[in-house]
C-alpha cells in the first residue's frame, strides 16, 4: 500500500525511511508466538521451505486492490482477496469499492472478501473530518483539552465506525444487503492499515490511544477477525514499539519476491503478534502469502 505523501510525521520519518529502502522492505520478524483461538487460519511456524522464487503449486495467491486500481485491471483468480474501503485516509470513501460507474473491488472479492481501513490521528488542527470535541461516548473528549488520550480514542472509534458503515453501503449497492441495512452480511475479517504516509501525531501515546479506539469499535460488530498491517520501522515509529496489541495477528509488508514473503512468516511481527499473512509484489500487484 504505501501510496501517500507524508502529512504530519514526526522527524523521524526520513530516518525510518531509508531505514526502509536500504532493507528493500524486507524485515524479519523477531520472536514466535501462537496464533489466537479465532485466527481464520492456522499459522505454520515451521522452518520455511526451499524457495525457488516463484509461488509453489500448493501456495495460492491473495491479493488486496483498493483506490489506486479503481478503473484498471484486477488480479485474476486470487485464491483470497482483501480490498480497502478508504480512499488511502481516515474517513474517506474507496470510489470502486461498490457498484458504480466502473467495476466493484468488493463484487471482485466476493461477499467474504476480507477488508482493511487506514487508520491515524491528525490532531484537531489538521483533521479534516469532524473533531470529537464534546463528545460523551465511548469517552468524553473535553472541549477544553481536544488533542488528548481520551479524543484520540473518540477518533479512532469514529473513524472505524465511518469505514464499516462504508463497507456496509458497498454490500447494500451490489444487492448483498438490503437497504437500510446496519452490518454486513458476513462476518469479514478486518485489518487496521499502520503506516507512516498517514497522519499521525509526535506523541505516541495519542497515535496508540487511535488505534485502540478503532479495534475495540470493530469489536463491537460481528467481525471474524482484526489484525494490523504494517512493517517494523513504521510500527515503531508511529507507536513507539507498543506492546498493547500482541493479541493481534499481523499483515507485514516489505517483501518483493515470495521468497522474502515466506522468510518474514518466521517469528513474531510488528506488534508481537503472530505473522498471519506476509505482502510481497507479484505481477504488478500487491499479492499476499499465508504463513
Amino acid at each position: 500500500m504505501f501510496p501517500s505523501p507524508f502529512r504530519r510525521a514526526s522527524r523521524l520519518t526520513l530516518v525510518a525511511t531509508a531505514v526502509l529502502l536500504a532493507a528493500g522492505f524486507v524485515l524479519p520478524a523477531s520472536a514466535e508466538a501462537a496464533l489466537p483461538s479465532w485466527a481464520p487460519a492456522p499459522v505454520d511456524l515451521s522452518p520455511v521451505r526451499a524457495v525457488t522464487g516463484q509461488p509453489a503449486a500448493d501456495d495460492p495467491i491473495g491479493y488486496d486492490i483498493s483506490f489506486p486500481q479503481c478503473g484498471g485491471r484486477f488480479p485474476s483468480d486470487p485464491a483470497f482477496a482483501i480490498v480497502g474501503v478508504n480512499r488511502g485516509r481516515t474517513f474517506t470513501h474507496n470510489p470502486c469499492l461498490g457498484a458504480g460507474a466502473g467495476p466493484s473491488q468488493l463484487e471482485w472479492a466476493g461477499p467474504d472478501a476480507q477488508l482493511y481501513l487506514n487508520t491515524g490521528y491528525p490532531g484537531p488542527e489538521l483533521s479534516k473530518a469532524p473533531w470529537p470535541s464534546g463528545q460523551l461516548v465511548p469517552r468524553f473528549c473535553d472541549p477544553e483539552a481536544t488533542d488528548s488520550v481520551e479524543c484520540a480514542y473518540d477518533y479512532g472509534w469514529n473513524a472505524a465506525a465511518h469505514a464499516y458503515q462504508t463497507a456496509v453501503d458497498a454490500y447494500v449497492s451490489l444487492g448483498w444487503a438490503e437497504e437500510g441495512a446496519a452490518a454486513t452480511p458476513v462476518a469479514n475479517w478486518w485489518w487496521l492499515d499502520v503506516e507512516i504516509g498517514n497522519s499521525w501525531s509526535d506523541d505516541a501515546a495519542l497515535n496508540v490511544a487511535s488505534l485502540q479506539g478503532t479495534i475495540d469499535y470493530l469489536e463491537t460488530r460481528d467481525v471474524a477477525g482484526i489484525g494490523i498491517y504494517s512493517v517494523g520501522p513504521m510500527w515503531e515509529e508511529i507507536t513507539g514499539g507498543t506492546d498493547a496489541f500482541v493479541d493481534y495477528p499481523n499483515w507485514v509488508a516489505g517483501a518483493t519476491t515470495i521468497n522474502g514473503a515466506r522468510r518474514t512468516c518466521i517469528g513474531a511481527g510488528f506488534s508481537g503478534g503472530p505473522v498471519l499473512l506476509t505482502q510481497y509484489t507479484h505481477h504488478g500487484f500487491d499479492a499476499n502469502h499465508r504463513c
